[in-house]
């Protein structure tokens, strides 16, 4: 009898750079998708981090900030070859109401989360389309959905995320890109409610009575899911949340 032939993992031969990939969501997605056979190419400002996490998943960690546009043309010059842009780099940097509106916390929030991305889609989109098969996927929010108070400059910003994400699936219909957005609930990681508050106690407090937010590698599971359809099956939008979390403002908090 001969030998069942044998099955490549569903990423074997592609290159897939992921941007924000030291840490959270962007570390988690660069893990799932070198076990799917991607070959990856990590980008993000710590580098520290960045290369302790490439040489535990056999990747490539090149610096990258998606803020500086001489960074970017580094990063692009040293990847030749792109199938995947995962463009997950973001944040949000304040919790005020728009009365009390850090105008300098906006145009952060709008650097990183939406001209950073802007700005490395448009260097890497030659490339992507040259693949044959491109995947440009946006790791949104369901803040890009539903507004809420405190989260003006936010939730602007990632209404941005989800109209590029739109108006990029129109403009390329006839080009073999796909383009895909993962919209997340509440996640729970190590940084994010952090950097927005400032205080380890407030952060804390964002998922307290929660029995299971989501974590990050619930979110890099939806990502690998969506990328390797095969290419005519597009994801257009995925919006995923923990079973507590029924809406922005309905969480189910124990205790």
């Amino acid at each position: 009898m001969s030998a069942p032939p044998s099955r490549s993992l569903p990423g074997t031969g592609r290159t897939a750079v992921v941007t924000g990939a030291s840490s959270g969501i962007g570390a988690a997605t660069a893990a799932r998708l070198a076990a799917e056979g991607f070959d990856v190419v990590l980008g993000a400002r710590r580098m520290d981090r960045l290369t302790e996490l490439a040489a535990a998943l056999g990747a490539r960690a090149l610096p990258l900030d998606v803020t500086d546009a001489a960074s970017v043309d580094a990063f692009v010059a040293q990847v030749p070859r792109v199938d995947v842009l995962v463009n997950n780099a973001g944040g949000a940097f304040d919790a005020k109401p728009v009365a009390e509106a850090d105008l300098d916390s906006w145009a952060r929030t709008f650097e990183v989360n939406v001209l950073g991305t802007v700005r490395l889609t448009k260097a890497l989109l030659p490339a992507l389309i040259a693949s044959g098969a491109g995947d440009v996927l946006f790791v949104g929010s369901t803040a890009g959905l539903v507004s809420y108070e405190g989260g003006a400059s936010y939730t602007a910003a990632k209404h941005g995320v989800h109209t590029l994400a739109e108006t990029m699936r129109l403009e390329l219909f006839d080009q073999p890109v796909r383009v895909i957005e993962i919209a997340p609930g509440m996640v729970r990681t190590d940084e994010f409610a952090l950097n927005r508050t400032g205080d380890r106690e407030k952060a804390d407090a964002v998922y307290r009575g929660v029995r299971a937010p989501l974590v990050a590698e619930d979110v890099a599971d939806c990502i690998a899911w969506a990328l390797t359809r095969p290419h005519h099956v597009n994801v257009d939008l995925l919006v995923v949340r923990p079973r507590a979390q029924a809406a922005q403002h309905k969480v189910h908090r124990e205790g």
